[in-house]
This record gives C-alpha cells, structure tokens and sequence, in this order.
C-alpha cells in the first residue's frame, strides 16, 4: 500500500486529516490571490494610467483603446501557458507547475513596475510592456487549472464545490487587494506624484507577494490523483492530443460556460468602469480614490457569493446553481449602467454589488464543474484549456469592446446588449451539460468519466 493510501486518501482523493484539507484550501487561496493581485493590478493601471504613459502620442481616445488592447493581448497567449501547463501538469505534476507560473506571474508584474515609460524611451516602452503583459498570459493560462485541480482532487466527494470555491475566491480577493492598494496609493501619490511613481508601487509589492506564495504552495503534497496515476504509470504521453480528438466539442461548451461569466466581469476586472467612472472628459468624472474603494467593496460581495455558490453546488448540483446564477447575472447587467450613469459613488458601488452576485453564482461551481467533466488522465490538459479559451471568447477584448461601443453609439446601452448576450451565451452551454456532480476522479474510473457529459452526444 502507498503512503497516500496509508494516510487516507483514495483514489477519488479524499484526505483523511483535516489539517492537511487546510493546508490545501489555504495554499490556493494564497496563491491564486497572488496570481490574480498582479494581474488586476495591470488592468487597474490600464483604466487610470498607461494610456498616458505608455500610448499618448497616439491621442486620447484612440490611447484608451491602445491600453485596453493590451489587456486583451495577455488573454490570447493563455491557451499557450495553458498548454505547456496542460501538459506538464499531466505529465509530471500539478504542484512543480503551480510554483513555476507563480514566479512567473511575479516576476513579469515586478519588472513592469520598473518600466520606464514612453516619454522616457520611446516607442519601446510600450513594446517592453506587451512582452511583460504576454508573460502575465501565459502564467494565468498555466495557473487556474493546476489551483482547481489541487483543490478539488484533494476534496471529499461531497465537498468539491465547497474546496473549488478556495482558488475562485483568490479572484475577488486578488481585485480587492489590487483596488485596494490602487486607492491608497491615490490617497498617498495625489495629482501628478500617481503617475510620476504611485502607481509603481503596488508592482513592485509583488516581489513580497512572490515569496509568500511560494513559501505556502511548496508545503502541500501532490494532488492524491495525479500521484495515483503516476504510480500506475498512466500519465498520457500526449495528453492534448487525446484531448482534442475525443473532447473537441465538450472544451468548446465548456469554454463557452465560462465566456459568458468573463465577459461581464471583466468590466471591473479589465479596468474598464474604473477607466468609464474616472474619465475627466466622461460623463461622471469622479475622483480615481472613491471609484477605487466601490471596485474593492464589490470584490468583497464577489468573493462571498463564489464561496456560497461553491457550497450550494454540492447540495443542488453545478448545473442548478449555474442557472441560478446566469439569471442573477442578467438582472445585474441591466442594472449595472443605470446606477453607474447616476455619478453617485453610492450608486456605483450598488451597481457593481448587484453585479458581482450574478458573477460569484456562475464562477464558484466552475473548478468542480469542470473538473468533474474530463478524465484524470488528461483532466489539467482539458480544465486549463477550457477555461483559457473561455477568457479569450469572454474577457479578452470586452473592455476595447465596450470602449468601442460607446465612442461609436454615445450610449452605454449597446454595452448592456453586449453583456445581456454572453449571458445569455453562458446560459446556453450550461443547458447543454448534464450535471456530473460526485462522479468518482480517480484514474480507475477513466471509462466512466470519458463518457460524453453533453446532451445528445453518444456517452459510450
């Protein structure tokens, strides 16, 4: 018998002692946070200050977009980091590529707050700035399918939501920090002294946040699945390659799943109600400071509706609880502009609270959702690269969408349209699962995990 069998894990990767469960649900946490800080830091950047520095000779409207692009940029060389990731992680482990996209992720966040700016040198600080943001893809395409898959494949059975909650919930705290950080460095760097070196500091704070994660993912064991797959030395060689020859379809419903959350939250997440808000020359116009602190208050109403939505995932099932969601989701994005458009700094941080309710009901349930679709033998190969698709379809470009919609229609109302139909998107591919919810993870049970969990496909 092996020693993760000795000590209470089964094949389904239970975890007999409380205190390792802990230790687990801590470390994604932590290091999701971490992740997801840096990258809401640049987006947060973006919405206030890099059209500025970085792409103001293009002009103010078309420097907006510029800026907005390269948030985008990052999400197209997810599939890659998702990939590579994939295939390691099938290969030799979700922990070693866990540390790896982590330093990662840090190092390119850091180096960006050491980036001279366009006035400085020219035409290659923004060149140098999508290389760091291209990193910043690649590490979060690699990351959030090794943080679920430890999570869940570490979770009893009846508390997968609950435990793929922990790494989604690194996401709304992650913004919180980010926003956080943002505003107080407002308050501190007021006027000009913000864009000579305020907003340099929260990049660099991720040299801190680097070592913290790494100290804490380094101490939890392998997920319990993966080290009984390379005990029966049963890693796929080519896990990919398996995956697109008999999942094709179900990656790209899976994809589409998450699309219609990511769209709708990457108006906070991307910048853009921060960049809509504070817009001297906008129709609100309010102060970056209030604006920061409403975006960091909804991240909070964010991460307690994933948490919720991930414990009532095991007790209704993923697919119940995503239509729950995606309902909740549509009034907040009817509601979104109309309370933003008020000006009231109240009325913005209620908009966004609605919001972030809709956001928490369909992206709490996805670790379990999805990790509960693929094989075990190709599992890291088939969650990363759903979710990093569904970034591009959803997330990618929806602030330069949304930007664009409105210098071209003077209406937000056409954002609202945009919103309502990826929505309705996510929707959709939802009611096109079945709910896998308890299905056993471990590598024995291959057979009846690959069957098709879509509606009308052949499940032999």
């Amino acid at each position: 018998m092996s020693a993760e069998a000795q000590q209470g894990l089964t094949p389904t990767g239970t975890i007999a002692s409380a205190v390792d469960r802990r230790r687990v649900v801590f470390a994604t946490v932590v290091g999701t946070t971490v992740e997801w800080y840096d990258f809401f830091i640049y987006a947060s950047a973006v919405g206030l200050v890099f059209g500025e520095l970085f792409f103001k000779p293009a002009g103010a409207g078309v420097a907006t977009i510029l800026s907005f692009l390269t948030v985008g940029i990052s999400f197209l060389f997810r599939p890659l980091g998702a990939f590579l990731a994939g295939h390691f992680g099938d290969r030799i482990g979700r922990r070693r590529v866990l540390v790896l996209t982590l330093i990662l992720m840090g190092a390119a966040t850091a180096l960006i707050g050491l980036l001279p700016t366009y006035s400085a040198i020219g035409i290659g600080a923004p060149l140098i700035l999508i290389l760091l943001r291209v990193l910043q893809g690649i590490s979060a395409g690699g990351e959030w399918g090794g943080a679920v898959l430890m999570a869940v494949e570490h979770a009893p059975r009846t508390k997968r939501g609950l435990f793929g909650a922990s790494p989604q919930i690194g996401v709304p705290i992650g913004l919180l920090l980010a926003s956080g950080v943002m505003a107080l460095m407002a308050l501190i760097a007021r006027g000009d002294a913000f864009l000579a070196w305020g907003w340099r500091v929260p990049f660099l704070l991720s040299i801190v946040l680097i070592f913290i994660g790494y100290w804490v993912r380094r101490r939890v064991e392998e997920s319990p699945v993966f080290v009984e797959i390379a005990e029966r030395k049963e890693q796929t060689r080519m896990p990919i390659v398996q995956l697109f020859r008999r999942h094709a379809l179900l990656v790209i419903i899976a994809a589409l799943v998450f699309a219609g959350n990511n769209a709708v939250g990457y108006m906070t997440t991307g910048g853009y109600i921060q960049n809509y808000a504070t817009d001297p020359k906008g129709p609100i116009a309010l102060d970056r400071e209030p604006v920061l602190w409403a975006v960091a208050g909804s991240a909070v109403t964010w991460l307690i509706a994933t948490w919720v939505a991930g414990w009532l995932s095991d007790r209704i099932g993923r697919r119940t609880t995503y239509i729950i969601g995606w309902v909740a989701q549509l009034v907040g994005v009817f509601t979104l502009f109309p309370l933003v458009n008020s000006g009231s700094v109240g009325a913005l941080f209620l908009g966004l609270a609605i919001l972030t309710i809709g956001l928490g009901f369909t992206y709490g349930p996805q670790a379990a959702l999805y990790s509960e679709l693929f094989p075990a033998s190709i599992r890291f190969s088939g969650v990363s690269i759903s979710y990093a698709l569904g970034a591009i379809l959803g997330g990618a470009f929806a602030p330069t969408i949304a930007t664009a919609l409105v210098q071209a229609t003077g209406s937000t109302l056409s954002v609202t349209v945009y919103l309502a139909g990826m929505t309705v998107i996510g929707l959709i591919a939802t009611l096109l699962l079945r709910d896998r919810s308890g299905i056993p993870l471990g590598p024995e049970h291959e057979a009846e995990q690959a069957k098709s969990p879509i509606y009308g496909a052949a499940r032999g």
